[in-house]
């Protein structure tokens, strides 16, 4: 899989679009006790990059990837997300950037279950306040761009699970986000629907130029990344720091992470 010229000049001109310096994560299970999963986490993704994360249960990489989401804040350090502190952020403000700046793929795939897949995809973009007519164009578009045009009108339950999950990719393409961020999206899929999706994250990083971040255990998965960031006992042990070559006949793009702003 060649990597376009456009996008090589985004990894080698762009931005961190996840900026993460010196992550600390502590959980207190009352006093005086605490435990303390995260240890000093640094980590840059530069824009149009496709990374993943890669641990084994226990690693800190759902602790992680639940900061790097917004979904969870860091006990010390500073995150930067598309050149903004999220750091101290009230709730409302961290939910308008998971509506704006994130789109999120989950393994359970999280789709309504009494709406069509074309509703599913148009939530985050009522949310948002887009109007019906653009949020219903837009839906449409991002189905048939993940090759659901025939069953948009289908529920959940009418959908096999590899359906399901072009369904929950869309949706997460719904508002144009800076950041694609995937937790185990295959594995819930048999060995080659998980393949077929991991072809249409390349097709959105290739075509579309997305920033992807990939959270899994599965080392052969990450293999299919440019960036490889192994996770063990709550720190970064192995980076592989550069776009590497991925597919059939890619070329790497010496390019390492660049640290961003401060808040």
């Amino acid at each position: 899989m060649e990597i376009t010229k456009k996008a090589k000049q985004q990894l080698t001109a762009s931005p961190a679009i996840i900026d993460l310096q010196e992550i600390v994560k502590r959980f207190y299970i009352g006093k005086p006790n605490e435990l303390e999963i995260l240890h000093g986490i640094d980590l840059q993704v530069q824009e149009g990059q496709f990374v993943s994360i890669v641990g084994e249960s226990g690693s800190g990489k759902s602790t992680l990837m639940n900061i790097i989401g917004a979904l969870d804040q860091p006990t010390g350090g500073q995150y930067l997300l598309d050149g903004e502190c999220v750091g101290n952020l009230k709730d409302k403000q961290l939910s308008e950037i998971r509506n704006q700046k994130i789109g999120f793929v989950f393994q359970t795939y999280n789709l309504i279950p009494r709406t069509s897949a074309l509703a599913n995809v148009e939530l985050p973009m009522l949310y948002a306040g887009v109007t019906r007519k653009e949020r219903t164009e837009r839906a449409k578009e991002l189905l048939e761009l993940v090759g659901m045009k025939d069953r948009m009108h289908h529920k959940p339950d009418e959908l096999s699970g590899g359906q399901k999950q072009r369904t929950a990719i869309a949706r997460a393409m719904a508002n144009d986000p800076a950041l694609i961020l995937a937790d185990e999206p295959t594995g819930a899929l048999d060995s080659a629907t998980g393949h077929h999706i991991m072809d249409l994250f390349h097709k959105l990083h290739r075509e579309q130029g997305k920033t992807i971040v990939l959270i899994t255990h599965s080392r052969e998965l990450a293999e299919e990344t440019e960036r490889i960031i192994t996770l063990r006992d709550g720190v970064i042990v192995d980076d592989t720091g550069k776009t590497r070559a991925v597919g059939h006949g890619g070329k790497a793009v010496d390019e390492t992470g660049k640290r961003g702003g401060v808040c």
